[in-house]
């Protein structure tokens, strides 16, 4: 008996699962044929708008979203369901009537239907004209100023100028925000005990009043040489121009030192004749002082520095 009824149960087991395996490939099969057919439904697009007008900044649209009613088979709508449902409008076909920018159902609804999916069909849409505020903008092209707090180690220069890359940048923007504006800051940055070249990427400084003002690079590359230096001390004959003809000028002293800052290399390729000093008569100025102002009016390039150690003289002038 126990036998039998274990075979009972077994066939019972059987039956019940061989109903399951049936009763599935049915709903299968009613799922798939169900999603063959085609069907209409209502959605809703996000509005993306892209290829704003040159000269003008996208402000806002009168809609961020529109009501559409879609016909395509029941597989595109369950795809369709889970991905973003985004069309992108373009800007350059906006017609415009006075300081207006407007794009009317028929154009907007063109633009859409390009970008369904083969099946499906727009059936129905909004018909409002969709309406934009436009801000007016200007191009011009402005200095980048460098901030670079250098600190450097003794005995090291920073040989030639810093170099920003770019040097300059195109902003774009209202002229009531940028017609005032003469140059871009850097963020400020600190380079403390250099002895060697750097090269820096840094952003670029917008201040919160420029709230419709883009900038055509956000970031420079602020670069240096930087070398070891030394010092040489010239002494220097003073010559004198401009002193009434046939008179006798003896300056005190007769020569001068200056003071050459450059790197050794260049150090060793100069001598007094790199060099001009000079005493003026005419900037006296109908002074009656017996002191008179040196000016360096040459010194050769790749010099760090070059300064005299006497700003004045005294002279004596004799007529005949």
């Amino acid at each position: 008996m126990l036998l039998i009824q274990k075979i009972k149960n077994g066939l019972k087991k059987r039956k019940v699962k061989i109903f399951l395996i049936f009763l599935l490939c049915s709903a299968l099969i009613w799922f798939i044929n169900s999603l063959s057919r085609s069907y209409v439904n209502d959605s809703v697009f996000d509005l993306e708008y892209v290829n704003v007008p040159e000269g003008f900044l996208f402000e806002s649209a009168s809609k961020s979203e529109i009501d559409v009613k879609l016909r395509a088979g029941g597989f595109q709508f369950l795809r369709f369901n889970f991905i973003n449902k985004k069309v992108f409008i373009d800007l350059t076909e906006l017609e415009k009537k006075a300081s207006t920018f407007y794009a009317s159902p028929l154009v907007y609804r063109k633009q859409i239907e390009k970008q369904l999916p083969g099946n499906m069909s727009l059936l129905e849409i909004d018909n409002d004209t969709l309406f934009f505020q436009m801000l007016a903008v200007k191009s011009k092209k402005v200095p980048i100023k460098p901030r670079v707090e250098l600190n450097l180690v003794k005995n090291y220069l920073l040989d030639g100028k810093m170099t920003v890359s770019p040097d300059s940048v195109t902003i774009t923007g209202p002229a009531v925000e940028i017609d005032t504006i003469e140059f871009i800051n850097s963020e400020k940055i600190q380079l403390p005990d250099m002895a060697s070249n750097f090269s820096k990427d840094v952003d670029l400084l917008q201040s919160p009043e420029l709230e419709n003002t883009t900038y055509s690079k956000y970031r420079v590359t602020l670069s240096g040489e930087i070398a070891r230096f030394s010092e040489k001390v010239f002494k220097l004959p003073i010559e004198k121009i401009n002193f009434p003809q046939g008179a006798q000028v003896k300056t005190f002293p007769e020569e001068v030192q200056l003071l050459c800052k450059a790197k050794i290399s260049r150090l060793k390729e100069l001598d007094e004749s790199d060099f001009k000093i000079i005493v003026d008569y005419r900037s006296l100025e109908n002074s009656n002082s017996n002191e008179i102002e040196l000016k360096l009016t040459k010194r050769p390039e790749g010099v760090h520095s070059a300064n005299l150690m006497e700003k004045k003289v005294e002279f004596l002038l004799k007529r005949e």
